[in-house]
């Protein structure tokens, strides 16, 4: 115990060094734990931007790209599905319920999705939570658009404002359907997901919009306005994919399978699970890379202290010196440096751990609001011990090279004077 008074007496007396050092560890581990929590609830956040649906049906394509251009609205169908295949496919006797999506417009760079109000009661993120809307109703005219929280806040809309839906992703002036304008009608709550950068609209709105188009362009001389559309019957030709429900999961293989080898169209269905967890696949090489990154800071961090203690140990000969001189032994002044190093290192970490719930403190609402990521603020997870951990070993590892360094230094060289 006296050796580590002594130890703690030595970093006292050169406490500005020892501040520094101690800053550089903890802003190391605070970026090396907050990026492990950052990457843990943003894959927590990804899984959870589907839940409850057992199958994703679209044209045939690979699960990946059916999984981003139906759920993360990034990218375009293949092809359709038709209305009558769709029909027939709701219609078997193990499909619970389902939900038909149309894709392919958009508004001020957000996407416009089309589908029936079931949606709003299927649809389900983050573990079973519903889809809540904070003001207004859903739609129920044949011109109402619900618009999704980011959409909102961004464009500043309110419940009665105007809008105007754009054909395909680019909101160009003769591509907007400008003569059949939408009414906000509802404002979603935030999600987290895709659903906040989405405007909804009914599978007939989208046909309606679209009635005097064709292949992708108005049609020369033909005109037909809002209140004409409202006579015609709506009912859509094709929709983009569709999300279904199972009565049982046992049956989903099997529902998968008739899907998959449907004789009127090529079509896939997918498990939005799988898909995800390829799609983490994919895209998991850049948190790895990020926490690799993290790591090196650490190591840069700790090899500051060991540059800390090697040249203060320098100057400190003659201490080291008196020290033997009045008795201490060679272990005891490889203690004495160890247990300067060990300080360092556990003050470091222990401020490194409390710079990071402030900033999770501080941070949790900004990134929630900007990228739709909750931040958990709780206890360290099991990796994360192992990472403070090993922080701590790699410190007294580090420590090692200048205790041991000193514990070298005999009682003549320490008492010699250079010239």
């Amino acid at each position: 115990m006296a050796t580590f008074s002594l130890a703690w007496k030595s970093l006292l007396n050169r406490r500005f060094t020892a501040m520094l050092t101690v800053v550089s560890i903890a802003l190391s581990v605070t970026l090396l734990v907050g990026v492990e929590r950052l990457r843990t609830e943003a894959r927590t956040s990804f899984a959870n931007t589907l839940s409850g649906t057992d199958l994703i049906v679209g044209a045939r394509s690979g699960p990946v790209q059916l999984l981003l251009y139906t759920v993360f609205r990034i990218g375009d169908a293949t092809n359709n599905i038709s209305w009558k295949s769709y029909q027939e496919i709701a219609a078997h006797p193990k499909v619970a319920w389902s939900v038909p999506i149309s894709l392919g417009d958009s508004h001020r760079g957000f996407r416009v999705l089309g589908t029936t109000t079931a949606y709003f009661d299927r649809y389900r993120y983050a573990r079973d939570r519903q889809l809540v809307i904070a003001q207004g109703q859903r739609f129920a005219d044949l011109y109402d658009a619900v618009i999704g929280a980011e959409v909102a806040e961004k464009l500043g809309y309110k419940i009665g404002d105007p809008i105007v839906v754009a054909h395909g992703a680019s909101d160009v002036s003769f591509a907007r359907h400008d003569d059949k304008p939408f009414r906000v009608v509802g404002i979603l709550t935030r999600t987290g997901t895709p659903v906040d950068r989405t405007v909804h609209v009914s599978l007939e709105a989208i046909e309606a919009i679209h009635v005097d188009w064709q292949s992708g362009a108005p049609i020369p001389g033909v005109s037909i306005s809002a209140e004409q559309t409202r006579a015609m019957d709506l009912t859509p030709k094709v929709i983009t994919a569709a999300l279904f429900g199972l009565k049982s999961k046992v049956a989903t293989f099997q529902v998968q399978r008739f899907i998959n080898e449907y004789p009127q169209e090529a079509l896939s269905a997918i498990l939005p699970g799988v898909a995800l967890s390829q799609l983490w696949d994919l895209i998991g090489i850049a948190e790895n890379a990020l926490l690799i990154v993290s790591a090196f800071v650490v190591v840069v961090g700790l090899f500051g202290m060991l540059t800390t203690l090697l040249t203060s140990l320098n100057e400190r000969r003659r201490e080291m010196a008196i020290l033997r001189s009045v008795g201490a032994r060679p272990g005891h002044v490889f203690a004495l440096i160890m247990g300067e190093a060990g300080f360092l290192t556990l003050f470091g970490v222990l401020l490194g751990l409390a710079l990071l719930y402030l900033l999770l403190l501080a941070g949790q609402p900004i990134i929630e609001s900007r990228f739709g990521i909750f931040i958990t603020i709780d206890g360290l997870s099991p990796y994360e011990w192992i990472l403070l951990v090993a922080v701590v070993g790699a410190g007294f590892l580090v420590g090692g090279i200048p205790s041991y360094r000193a514990y070298k230094l005999s009682l003549a060289d320490g008492l010699s004077v250079r010239v």
